[in-house]
């Protein structure tokens, strides 16, 4: 845990919060403070700062809080994923929120399997718990905001061209003549399928509608590793 994510719950006063839960557990047992140590925290959605130990609870770590620093720069790629399988979904929700994604399209393709979409995971709380997990290693306040697309060629047909707002949209495909790293460095959407691609149709439609075709390299990658590979082509720049 790099950042303290902070609720409104949490305010007791207008500069001090009380954490009573695992972020207390966390300070007081994994970083050992005292008071008067400092702590970098960030409210959920909001700026971020620092965090003075002021008093040690039984149960809880009470904190000054002086926020002032905004959250980071967003990813300036969107993405559209076929939803992966439910063992790695959470880590995929980590990977965006480290990145600082600002949309995930999670979407349905040929190869992926109905009962994915059954997955408790895709329940509101438990994205938004996999989404902090990633938000506090990476310092950031600002969670990715999930879309759930159950059907692909309505999505690609009604909703691509809109989510793409005059944007490029690349899709990632063995096939493709260009890597996704010589793009030019503008905001883009990236589509990125599932464990043995796309199939011919689905790229086909994407691409009669706006994407492109791009290639991640000479390997067949796992989906979770696709995912931060692309990412990787373009790095927020730090604020």
């Amino acid at each position: 845990m790099n950042l303290v994510l902070l609720y409104d719950s949490d305010w007791i006063a207008e500069d001090l919060v009380l954490l009573r839960d695992h972020r207390a557990e966390h300070l007081r047992t994994l970083l050992n403070v005292v008071v008067g140590d400092g702590v970098c925290v960030g409210c959920l959605g909001g700026l971020r700062g620092e965090g003075v130990v002021v008093e040690l609870e039984p149960d809880g770590v009470k904190l000054r809080v002086d926020l002032h620093q905004q959250p980071p720069a967003r990813h300036r790629f969107d993405v559209v994923l076929a939803l992966p399988r439910p063992k790695m979904l959470r880590r995929i929700l980590r990977t965006v929120a480290e990145f600082g994604v600002a949309h995930l399209h999670l979407i349905n393709t040929a190869r992926v399997e109905k009962s994915y979409w059954q997955s408790p995971l895709l329940r509101p709380e438990k994205l938004q718990e996999a989404l902090v997990a990633g938000m506090e290693r990476s310092s950031d306040t600002v969670a990715p905001v999930i879309h759930l697309h159950p059907r692909f060629r309505p999505f690609v047909e009604d909703r691509l061209v809109e989510i793409c707002a005059g944007r490029p949209c690349w899709i990632a495909h063995m096939g493709g003549e260009r890597s996704l790293a010589d793009v030019p460095p503008v905001p883009s959407v990236v589509m990125i399928g599932p464990e043995g691609g796309f199939v011919p149709f689905e790229v086909e439609l994407a691409e009669q509608l706006i994407a492109q075709r791009v290639h991640l390299g000479g390997r067949v990658l796992s989906v979770d590793t696709a995912l931060p590979t692309a990412l990787a082509q373009a790095l927020p720049t730090s604020s």
